[in-house]
């Protein structure tokens, strides 16, 4: 009697849209999918398509339906195939998406990312489409499966929703009230991706220094919370100080950020915890109070810049990024040329700029004063020209200086032509540099001296003077499954959210919230 013929696994692909939130929320969705068999298609046309998407940016529904018209002749060549919607888009629309794509399959929302393995097995078994959308968070999706997309770096949420109301934003609605993760919970994670060979993690929240108010009131929050928050600092200060004692642990990050909720405690233990990078994302959105009243961000341009001041003072070599939107409505030439004069005095690194654009279910998509488009495109433009011309400045005085670059995979388009290699150094700046004589691997760093800067990036073409061999190198290397990485390819850490222009266009990554934060 023969055996039985085994049956090829299903593969699939996850198409990501939007910040870093979304971006970990595919980790897990990579996770629960190969935890349930399927494995990922490669090249090969995939069975499953999942899309998580974003409502942030103008015409995501656009997108969306546009990649989805494009499947369909696609599914209809190939029997079994399925197409998923996951994401912010997803549970905004609901159920309008199969009215409007009825070949898609399964529709899930940012509540509930767990159950898709289950919804898909159920569309297929069923023959229909499935819809389920939750209206608060069924299981924190840092407890599900994940398949990281680096060995070397990694996203740890400590928090998902948002407790603001800024009316140009429609995440809280589809992410919900700020609930926190226990520290516990978070310390424990970051030890076991420590553990994995991981050097670097990126603390995520959509306002990640509000950490600690999911809980409610000090009296009622868990011990460890009141433990960490003895002596007057905030949870998420401790949480970075914590951080610190994490052995191997060597570069911590965190995004993004809200002004209103910036302590001095806050900058203490960025500057006083040396794994803590010296880099920070603060969103500006408008220099302008009457504009940033519209917005409804409680704090104003003196705040803003008051917080600028004291990182700078207690981190002076802190790159510092921020999110700008221009043309919001009502903005006057006045309000405009406000920004221009924090963007001048802050001195930012880099800069994600936006032009304001209407999201229904926006209080400000209603708003009057709605500016021309003509309007709005020139203010970018000269927006985008004094952000470029201070990214250059700021980068021209990293020349001569000796910086340690964690190595990256597939960070710069040109790198095989010019047999460079790249990475971030520790304030974030991408850096090109020489490969050295002796093999390196994405995770290991190097030490080099800069030699040229552009706007968006560094060079070091000197002799490489260190090369440093990690965990986090050798943790690459047993996922290739083979020896050394060939020198002169391209390698390069996960860019998407990392800002890396000092100017974007409609394309460029959001981060945490970012114009949305």
């Amino acid at each position: 009697m023969s055996a039985p013929m085994e049956t090829a696994a299903r593969t699939y692909e996850i198409r990501t849209y939007g910040c870093q939130m979304n971006v970990h929320d595919s980790e897990r969705l990579s996770g629960l999918l190969e935890s349930a068999g399927y494995v990922r298609a490669g090249d090969a046309e995939p069975d499953v398509v999942v899309f998580n998407t974003c409502a942030v940016r103008e015409n995501a529904d656009n997108r969306l339906y546009g990649n989805l018209g494009h499947l369909r002749p696609v599914k209809d060549g190939r029997p079994g195939m399925q197409i998923a919607v996951g994401g912010c888009l997803a549970q905004k629309d609901r159920d309008a998406i199969v009215k409007r794509a009825p070949w898609v399959d399964v529709v899930f929302g940012t509540h509930n990312i767990g159950s898709l393995p289950t919804l898909l097995e159920r569309a297929r078994v069923q023959d229909e489409a499935q819809v389920e959308i939750e209206e608060s968070l069924v299981t924190f999706p840092s407890t599900l499966p994940t398949r990281r997309e680096s060995p070397y770096a990694a996203w740890v949420s400590i928090s998902v929703g948002c407790n603001n109301t800024c009316t140009f934003c429609i995440v809280p609605s589809l992410r919900g009230k700020e609930r926190d993760r226990r520290p516990g919970e978070v310390l424990a994670e970051v030890g076991a991706l420590v553990a994995d060979g991981v050097l670097e993690i990126t603390l995520l929240g959509q306002n990640v220094n509000a950490y600690g108010s999911g809980f409610g009131a000090l009296g009622d929050a868990p011990d460890e919370v009141r433990s960490m928050t003895s002596g007057g600092q905030s949870a998420f200060a401790g949480l970075l100080r914590a951080c610190g004692g994490v052995e191997g642990l060597e570069r911590v990050r965190f995004t993004s950020p809200h002004p209103k909720d910036f302590t001095d405690d806050v900058i203490a233990a960025m500057a006083e915890t040396p794994n803590v990078m010296p880099s920070l994302h603060m969103p500006l959105q408008s220099g302008s109070d009457a504009v940033l009243r519209a917005m409804r961000r409680s704090y104003r341009q003196e705040r803003y810049l008051g917080i600028i001041e004291k990182v700078r003072a207690a981190i002076p070599d802190a790159a510092i990024t921020t999110d700008i939107i221009v043309g919001f409505p009502g903005e006057t030439d006045a309000d405009f040329e406000e920004t221009l004069h924090v963007v001048r005095e802050a001195r930012f690194a880099s800069a994600f700029t936006f032009q304001y654009s209407k999201r229904p279910g926006t209080p400000a998509a209603t708003m009057d004063g709605q500016l021309p488009k003509e309007v709005v495109q020139e203010r970018y433009e000269r927006l985008v020209a004094v952000q470029e011309e201070i990214s250059w400045a700021e980068n021209k005085r990293q020349l001569g200086r000796t910086l340690e670059v964690l190595v990256a995979e597939g960070e710069g388009r040109k790198d095989r032509a010019t047999r460079r290699l790249s990475g971030r150094a520790r304030d974030n700046r991408l850096v090109h540099f020489g490969a050295p004589d002796e093999p390196v691997r994405p995770g290991d760093t190097v030490t080099v001296e800069v030699t040229y800067a552009a706007p968006h990036h560094l060079v070091a073409d000197k002799p490489v003077l260190d090369v440093r061999r990690t965990r986090a190198g050798a943790a690459w290397e047993a996922r290739q499954g083979h020896g050394e990485a060939p020198k002169g390819v391209s390698l390069g850490m996960p860019s998407i959210g990392r800002p890396a222009a000092s100017s974007s266009g409609a394309d460029a990554p959001v981060t945490g919230c970012s114009a949305h934060s």
